[in-house]
């Protein structure tokens, strides 16, 4: 099933990604930092959900309480919970 979430508080605004068999898949990052979220998006590819959602909650950015990984964790969290 193929996902959008609006983001908060970080320079990407949406994060689109696909949820197949409970596996990350296709993740992409509207805005931010475009080499940075296209290797987010990589590494987390084939990654199970609640893995992604281990290792990536809790990341904080530059002073921010919340990061792009974050934000992804938070949509993957969202996603599993609908």
């Amino acid at each position: 099933m193929e996902y959008t979430y609006r983001t908060r508080g970080t320079c990407s605004r949406a994060i689109h990604f696909e949820v197949e068999d409970g596996k990350v898949r296709n993740v992409r990052f509207d805005g931010g930092c475009n080499g940075n979220l296209q290797g987010i998006g990589r590494l987390v590819e084939g990654m199970s959900v609640d893995e992604c959602i281990a290792r990536l909650g809790g990341i904080s950015c530059g002073g921010r309480p919340t990061s792009c990984p974050d934000q992804l964790a938070r949509a993957l969290t969202a996603a599993k919970n609908s």
